[in-house]
């Protein structure tokens, strides 16, 4: 038997007294949190979810997402992360796909209003039958008159529970991602999973009690959860949360907190690196800080070897997938490290580079990474074709295109699949263009990632308008921003009279690709 809260209440009876999540001026320790795990559980069961039911969560980077992820697993239910950039209509396909009986919803603030959205999609779907308002303040009443909040749920339920005693090969989570191909897919990853990459990752980055971690990415995005919550929490360590990336922010906190530990995607290292405002003492943040932790996308080189300069400070990469739990590949600390390389296979996982017949390919060749372990999702929720094509005799198809080197080290070099990665997130264009088309004037789109120097990659739309329509590019990108997650909407449109096409019909997106040189 597993449950992967088991990581809480050893931490809770090992460290109790000591910080374990910090947000602003408001610090809870290992015990305060793992109690208020108890009582969410308590609330849970109270309210009828039974062990393998699905609840869902929206929620920023606050103790409030620790607290709501562990007392869903106590209850042994399976936790449904959220993006807290969806719009109503993306939180009911989640919230449908997933079956989820409950949703957790973070009220959000004027400028994003999750639990107005997250209310809206949830009055969609019948099936799901409880929503609870996390507010910023436990005491604070829901916004939505009639919504029950996280505080009521908690207020009368008792701070100790008999956690559900669930399978190590049970759901833990379902953390939704997607090829390029129809919508996002939930992957389901077991306690097994989520446990072994969480010691795997605490390992890889050397951390311990002592510790200090800055978390500013997002905490529903599986590389938060296991490498930054998850290992945190394992070992003890203190976790300071901030809800979004600012560089002045990360500085003051990295300062004021004597960060030993930092992990982003490249883009927040490209803004910590051009910002150059003199209001901090940096050399001091170099002394406490140990290391760094780079993924989500590719790290460019100059901006690795321009940050280990300043900083004086390693920056370790890796590669990983949802599917993945998510890491596969990583540098470690105690091997040569190689700029530009994800790294060597992780402990018990195994990794090789196929070609199209599944043969393996040299060294030096290029090859699609596939890979099997402890990390390997058990599939992807409800859906069996996608499962048949990923998955493959227990070797997961990645879908990137990368080389080894003759020391054993990986790089990415391209993707087979048409997913854009934007600023560390994955954006997948299909989903993209069935928004658009829905438009009145839009024919036909086709979108695709471009070169972009600070996020990696940007989203353009190629669209052929529908004979006698017209509609002006600010009109067009309105609409866009209103019906789909802020990170997905395409800054550049492009009007085209006809897109270029293969013989049976297929949109060449390669060709577009030529147009941007």
């Amino acid at each position: 038997m597993l449950n992967l809260s088991v990581i809480l209440e050893d931490s809770a009876r090992r460290y109790g007294d000591s910080p374990a999540f910090t947000f602003g001026e408001s610090t809870m320790n290992f015990l305060q949190i793992n109690g208020a795990a108890n009582q969410v559980a308590n609330g849970l069961i109270s309210k009828g979810i039974k062990p393998g039911d699905k609840v869902a969560l929206s929620c920023f980077n606050l103790p409030y997402f620790p607290i709501v992820y562990f007392g869903i697993l106590k209850a042994g239910a399976v936790v449904v992360p959220l993006s807290v950039l969806l719009k109503q209509e993306e939180i009911k396909y989640h919230l449908t796909d997933s079956e989820a009986k409950a949703y957790f919803c973070f009220q959000g603030t004027p400028d994003l209003p999750m639990g107005e959205m997250g209310h809206a999609g949830f009055q969609e779907v019948a099936a799901c039958e409880h929503f609870f308002m996390i507010t910023a303040k436990p005491t604070d009443p829901s916004p939505i008159a009639g919504t029950m909040t996280l505080g009521q749920l908690m207020a009368t339920q008792p701070t100790t529970v008999e956690t559900a005693q669930t399978s190590a090969e049970d759901t833990a989570v379902i953390i939704y991602t997607s090829g390029t191909t129809g919508r996002p897919k939930g992957a389901e990853l077991t306690h097994s999973n989520l446990m072994l990459n969480c010691v795997v990752s605490a390992d890889l980055s050397h951390m311990v009690h002592d510790d200090t971690l800055l978390t500013v990415l997002p905490l529903f995005h599986i590389f938060a959860m296991t490498c930054l919550m998850n290992a945190g929490i394992y070992r003890g360590a203190h976790n300071v949360l901030l809800p979004r990336f600012d560089a002045e922010a990360v500085f003051g906190l990295l300062q004021k907190h004597e960060v030993t530990l930092f992990a982003g995607v490249p883009t927040m290292y490209w803004g910590l690196l051009n910002y150059k405002e003199e209001k901090f003492d940096y050399d001091q943040i170099s002394k406490n800080l140990r290391v760094g932790m780079s993924g989500g996308a590719a790290l460019p080189v100059e901006v690795l070897h321009a940050f280990e300069e300043r900083f004086g400070v390693p920056v370790l990469e890796g590669f990983g997938m949802s599917e993945g739990s998510p890491i596969v590949t990583f540098n470690h600390m105690d091997r040569e490290r190689k700029a530009g390389s994800v790294g060597t296979p992780v402990w018990g996982v195994e990794v090789k580079l196929v070609d199209e017949n599944d043969q393996e390919v040299p060294v030096g060749e290029r090859g699609e990474l596939i890979y099997r372990g402890h990390n390997v999702t058990k599939g992807y929720f409800n859906k069996p074709e996608a499962n048949a094509k990923s998955i493959k005799n227990g070797w997961l198809y990645s879908g990137d295109v990368a080389i080894k080197d003759e020391d054993g080290y990986f790089f990415i070099v391209d993707r087979t699949k048409d997913m854009i990665i934007r600023g560390g997130l994955n954006v997948y264009p299909r989903e993209v263009e069935e928004m658009i088309i829905k438009h009145d004037a839009v024919s036909l789109v086709a979108v695709i990632g471009i070169p972009d120097e600070k996020l990696g990659e940007e989203i353009k739309a190629y669209v052929v308008l529908e004979e006698g329509q017209t509609v002006e590019t600010d009109a067009l990108m309105a609409y866009c921003k209103e019906n789909i997650a802020a990170y997905k909407y395409p800054r550049v449109i492009e009007f085209i009279d006809a897109l270029p096409m293969s013989a049976t019909g297929k949109i060449l997106k390669k060709e577009l690709r030529k147009r941007e040189g």
